[in-house]
């Protein structure tokens, strides 16, 4: 009796091993969903683009129910996208923004497509090849966003958002093609890019390009240059150039370039993708 209670303790964790294996035959695990994902063949770039998409709660439940669009940069899976789709949906949950879909673009070449060109020898060295934003715009206009148009059900208003190098692009959309989107929210972007043509740009290309009021939310970290040339354009907002534009700055020093794209997103989110005031009551 005794040899055979020792046999069966050691044969204990074989039995819970073989039974575990045959639960997990018998219900294997399977793919964790949060969105569609995409590929869409672009003649603008010369090469296939992975688009994923973030559709809050709601959307699959009227078919009447058109939606504005957030688009981001650094939209892979690998990048920026599952912790923004996580915080739209926690946001739009708790009804401190307003239901909008995620486009997130996966990058292939970030560095080529995210900056404008450049005079400074040493933004070159970065990348083999830069200073590709004009056609990463082209692509968004002419392929994405129609795309976009015929996949789902959107509304006229559109938003990007970006950090980085992303918060670049963004910043510089606004400058040379304001009328491409609604809202702008860059944070801790590279506005340092080309000598700060960007900054020192801003008040003739403002005034150059009068239109509909847009949207511009600006984060800063810790990051000295860039709090610099952030508060520069802060600086040339506040004047006659910045007159029809909605702006905010929110510096946030307790963060670092690493940290601060959740928690500028967080109040961004909130502050300018929110629920809008009711109109009066009639």
């Amino acid at each position: 009796m005794l040899r055979f209670r020792r046999l069966f303790r050691a044969l204990l964790p074989c039995l819970f091993l073989l039974a575990a294996r045959s639960v997990g035959a018998q219900n294997p695990a399977g793919p964790l969903a949060i969105g569609q994902t995409f590929t869409l063949p672009s003649k603008v770039l010369g090469e296939t683009r992975r688009i994923n998409v973030y559709l809050p709660p709601g959307y699959a439940d009227s078919a009447a129910l058109r939606l504005p669009v957030l688009y981001m940069p650094d939209g892979g899976l690998q990048e920026d996208f599952l912790h923004v789709a996580g915080l739209v949906q926690v946001l739009v949950g708790n009804g401190t923004m307003r239901p909008f879909l995620l486009v997130g673009i996966e990058n292939t070449a970030r560095r080529r497509d995210l900056t404008g060109p450049t005079a400074n020898p040493d933004d070159r060295k970065i990348a083999p090849r830069v200073g590709g934003s004009a056609a990463f715009r082209q692509f968004i206009r002419t392929e994405l966003m129609p795309d976009v148009r015929r996949r789902y059900r959107t509304t006229a208003e559109t938003a990007v958002v970006g950090e980085s190098l992303a918060g670049l692009f963004v910043v510089e959309t606004l400058l040379l093609e304001p009328d491409l989107f609604d809202t702008y929210l860059a944070f801790d972007p590279s506005l340092w890019w080309n000598n700060a043509y960007l900054v020192h740009q801003a008040g003739a290309l403002l005034r150059a390009r009068p239109g509909p009021p847009k949207t511009l939310y600006l984060a800063t970290s810790s990051e000295p240059q860039i709090v610099a040339d952030a508060r520069q354009l802060a600086q040339v907002l506040a004047g006659p150039a910045g007159h029809g534009l909605a702006w905010h700055y929110a510096p946030l020093p307790q963060e670092t370039h690493a940290t601060i794209y959740h928690p500028a997103a967080l109040q961004a989110f909130r502050a300018v993708l929110g629920p809008r005031p009711a109109g009066p009551a009639k």
